[in-house]
């Protein structure tokens, strides 16, 4: 129910900000790194988990005072609860990095899947069951233990006992400027979800929750999968800037490829999909939605482009970027405040834009990679995406009232994607071509 994801959500604004307090940016810096040793891992591993427990024991005590700041005395258990992942998470960092230093993302995938997978049967029999939102927080929790267990099995490296000063200090030399700009970044993106909580009730934090999690599966599933696969890719690449820029571009248009025809028909579907799947209940996130898909429209583009900065061991500039966009994302959180949540979304969208200005200024600089050439590499993909917009979205106000949701969902879903790939294949759009060559040597491959 929203009730209980907003419960959910409301504890969770806390305990994700205390993740970067536990990474500290060390994840970045041992991907980042041209080499790493077993002395440096170590270090690290030690260090995340002894900032974990102080963290968790921060919270815990803090969980009364977060209960009161909402209103609500269910969040003093909930609070408590769900601070435990934050020791889980600590477990996993060290762990994770190597698989994305090595470039194993199949097995990163695998473990993903089959944790959700898991945690989410146990959820639903919990859900039958009447455990309301507790079956939310252990299926929180219990992904994570699936996850952290999968790890572990999964790498050969195992911890030993030493903890080297000049390996914190040499890696702590990169990093703390990641977790400056990871505590901003993290905060941002947690506070319209402390606004929505504080001065709104829970089912509409629980509307606007669900709302971002269905916007966050394309635009944050590809950035997330940009930023595991591009740090260690365009690592390498960082002495060869005319590659790298390449590169850049290659990934831009690919990944915008599928964002922009995605984002849009989640545009277009909103209405079906969330009551679809979800139910009539859930009526209150459709106009959330429809504002959200445009905050996620440029996403990748904002992940590509601080990657690179990252890649290029350019943390400095990094943290100059997050203070700037966060201090014009910010008038965003007063329109929630004093205006309303669609109001605060229409900011995000807005904001949005300007960020991603901000972003590409130093893309330029190093790579001569500016917004105006960044824009020009997609605006095929977005006229093609234009010409889906203008077909789908009448039809699909036509047919309302002739299917249901599930039935429209499928149909429009199955135009769509028949629509993009002829359009592409009519204009012969590079990226189309690409992605084609792409699967091909990958059935290929598997067949």
């Amino acid at each position: 129910m929203p009730e209980e994801y907003g419960l959910v959500a409301m504890a969770l604004v806390f305990i994700t900000v205390f993740y970067v307090f536990v990474d500290s940016g060390f994840s970045t810096a041992i991907i980042q790194r041209k080499e790493i040793t077993k002395s440096d891992l170590s270090t690290v591993f030690y260090l995340n988990l002894g900032v974990s427990v102080i963290a968790f024991i921060i919270l815990y005590l803090l969980a009364p005072l977060i209960a009161k700041f909402y209103g609500n005395i269910q969040l003093v258990r909930i609070v408590r609860t769900l601070s435990l992942m934050i020791i889980l998470y600590a477990l996993t960092i060290v762990q994770n990095s190597l698989l994305v230093r090595d470039i194993r993302f199949k097995i990163k995938t695998r473990i993903e899947l089959v944790s959700q997978i898991l945690s989410g049967i146990i959820a639903i029999y919990l859900a039958y069951k009447g455990y309301g939102v507790w079956a939310l927080i252990w299926k929180t929790l219990l992904n994570q233990i699936f996850v952290n267990i999968q790890l572990w099995m999964s790498n050969r490296w195992l911890p030993s006992f030493e903890f080297n000063k000049n390996s914190f200090k040499e890696l702590f030399g990169f990093s703390n400027k990641l977790l400056v700009s990871g505590i901003i970044d993290r905060v941002y993106q947690q506070i319209n979800r402390l606004v929505v909580g504080k001065f709104f009730p829970a089912a509409e934090l629980g509307y606007y929750t669900k709302a971002e999690q269905f916007n966050n599966l394309p635009s944050h599933t590809i950035s997330n999968s940009l930023m595991s696969f591009l740090l260690p890719v365009f690592s390498k690449m960082q002495d060869d800037i005319e590659r790298l820029r390449r590169a850049i571009v290659k990934v831009i248009k690919i990944v915008m490829y599928f964002n922009v025809n995605a984002m849009l028909l989640m545009f277009i579907l909103s209405e079906p999909l969330i009551i679809g799947l979800l139910g009539e209940q859930w009526r209150g996130a459709v106009p959330y939605l429809r504002l959200l898909v445009f905050v996620g429209l440029f996403y990748p583009m904002h992940t590509i482009n601080v990657q690179i900065l990252t890649a290029l061991g350019r943390s400095d500039l990094f943290l100059k970027v997050e203070v700037y966009k966060k201090i014009i994302g910010s008038t965003s959180v007063l329109l929630g405040i004093f205006v309303g949540i669609q109001a605060m979304i229409c900011g995000m969208i807005v904001t949005s834009f300007i960020s991603l200005a901000i972003n590409t200024y130093y893309t330029n600089k190093l790579l001569r990679l500016g917004l105006f050439e960044q824009l020009k590499c997609i605006s095929k993909t977005f006229f093609v995406a234009l010409i889906m917009v203008i077909l789908m979205l009448p039809l699909t106000i036509f047919l309302k009232s002739y299917l249901n949701n599930i039935e429209l969902l499928i149909l429009i879903s199955s135009i769509s994607f028949f629509l993009v790939l002829f359009i592409s294949n009519l204009l012969r759009l590079e990226e189309y071509t690409e992605i084609k060559l792409i699967v091909t040597k990958l059935i290929k491959r598997n067949g």
